[in-house]
């Protein structure tokens, strides 16, 4: 095998390809890139391509390929040294049993490992639908901070994506909060249903991979080839993923339809005022939000403890309300509805709150994106 690529083009492809290489792998061979080279009419194709049983990762460049061939090598010791090439074409070739990786003056000989025993990427699903690209990274964001981090609860470490012909739901929870995102696709077939449960990690980390490119190809397996797995492709790159399983809760029956209050403010305001007032709430403790007609005050440290409160203007509809949330799961749902105005809609103190975003005050609040968070009671 011998080829020649642009340093740039080469550190690209190898850092994204190898960005889910275990850390630990089961066996020597899954810490490796796969990189081949072909050449086709005149026209050579590098592809490198990692894989750990649970994510594979594929993408596909161009190269001056002089000698068509496939070799597997250490992935992250081949992205060290991508990154740290001058600024000059590379050519990689093999040399018996080693790699060969000469950038200018720069000179490296690696080992490889046996192909032979490296495992067979899983087969791609068969294309369900496209999303363009910074929409669904956007989307997956939004909805990936309430989802758990607890692997004893693998179910809840997920992210739900339910199909439904031109619209994509996505979910996510960890008991405490619950995030809900509608977002609209372009279906390869009209009618289509199908639901998955995706690592919320891995979700997460392709859709900000992927978002450089205009679109999105989401490849959902029903039953037969690819069950089990869902598929990612953009920008010349491919994943796939297993899918979690299990039963994740029903959640459309817990967002609340009638409210006894409804309170909103300015969102870059009460982000930076929950920041400031949680700087004395000690592990664990909430920031208390008391909204009056007018004014929202937040309060946060009790006691002989330190202790902070600043007020806002804020506008309510309805009744006076006093409650309390953890703060870092609030600054999680303020950061991800992206709008300028915060809309916090209540039953009572006890029960889970709506938070969405707003264009305006006049506005209707923005119902593509919901995020419920539950209170933390007070005592006394």
């Amino acid at each position: 095998m011998k080829f020649r690529v642009e340093r740039d083009v080469l550190a690209e492809a190898v850092a994204w390809a190898a960005r889910s290489l275990p850390a630990r792998p089961p066996v020597p061979v899954l810490a490796g890139l796969l990189l081949t080279a072909e050449s086709e009419g005149g026209t050579g194709t590098l592809s490198l391509s990692g894989f750990d049983y649970e994510v594979s990762a594929r993408v596909e460049t161009e190269a001056d390929v002089e000698e068509a061939g496939t070799v597997l090598v250490s992935g992250r010791l081949l992205a060290d040294i991508s990154r740290s090439l001058p600024n000059r074409p590379v050519e990689i070739s093999t040399d018996g049993v080693r790699v060969l990786v000469v950038c200018g003056s720069s000179r490296f000989t690696l080992p490889t490992l046996p192909v032979e025993e490296y495992p067979a990427l899983p087969q791609m699903p068969t294309v369900s639908g496209m999303v363009p690209g910074d929409a669904f990274a956007a989307a997956v964001a939004q909805v990936a901070v309430a989802a758990g981090r607890d692997d004893t609860l693998p179910v809840l470490t997920g992210v739900r994506v339910e199909i439904e012909d031109d619209r994509v739901t996505l979910a996510a929870t960890d008991r405490y909060r619950f995030a809900v995102r509608d977002l609209l696709w372009k279906p390869e077939q009209p009618g289509l249903s199908a639901v998955a449960l995706v690592p919320a990690k891995t979700l997460l980390d392709t859709a900000k991979s992927l978002s450089a490119g205009d679109s999105v190809s989401i490849a959902l397996a029903g039953s037969g080839k690819g069950e089990g797995l869902i598929g990612f492709e953009g920008a010349g790159r491919r994943t796939t993923t297993r899918l979690l399983e299990g039963e994740f809760p029903k959640f459309r029956s817990l967002f609340p339809t009638e409210f006894s209050a409804v309170g909103t403010v300015g969102t870059q305001a009460f982000v930076d005022a929950v920041k400031r007032v949680s700087l004395v709430a000690e592990r664990n403790t909430p920031v208390r939000l008391n909204f009056e007609q007018g004014v929202l005050i937040l309060e946060a440290g009790s006691g002989d403890d330190a202790q902070a409160t600043e007020r806002l203007d804020a506008d309510l509809e309805g009744d006076d309300i006093s409650i309390a949330f953890n703060p870092a799961y609030l600054l999680d749902g303020l950061s991800a509805i992206d709008s300028p105005i915060a809309q916090l809609s209540f039953t009572t103190a006890t029960k889970p709150a709506l938070l969405s975003g707003k264009a305006s005050q006049e506005s209707e609040a923005d119902e593509a994106y919901k995020y419920l968070i539950m209170p933390v009671r007070l005592s006394g």
